[in-house]
């Protein structure tokens, strides 16, 4: 079940309460996502399944998730990112963090 607007606020004002600005709030979700979103986690993208094998941070864009298919590896925009059913611990963060980037 997918978080409620109000959760979603109260998970943001959790991760930003220390943040100023929004370059330290934004660094701050990016750490929460990092730190409780569970990983690695399987995912489809464009019709291939993927391994999402970690969180990271694009200096200068976005919280991207690396993704793996044997040798190959590709970051994708955390916000691009399709989630499994059923999504995997943590992934409340995303959203949290999705409602914060409107």
């Amino acid at each position: 079940m997918k978080p409620g607007k109000a959760e979603l606020e109260k998970l943001v004002e959790q991760a930003v309460v220390d943040a100023y600005g929004e370059d330290e709030q934004f660094t701050a979700l990016q750490t929460a996502i990092e730190d409780n979103l569970a990983v690695p986690f399987q995912t489809t993208v464009l019709g291939v399944e993927v391994t999402v094998a970690k969180i990271d941070l694009v200096p200068g864009s976005d919280i991207v998730a690396i993704c793996t298919r044997g040798k190959h590896r590709q970051a994708i925009g955390i916000l691009d990112l399709p989630l499994p059913t059923p999504a995997p611990p943590g992934a409340e963060w995303v959203e949290a963090y999705r409602n914060w980037a409107r």
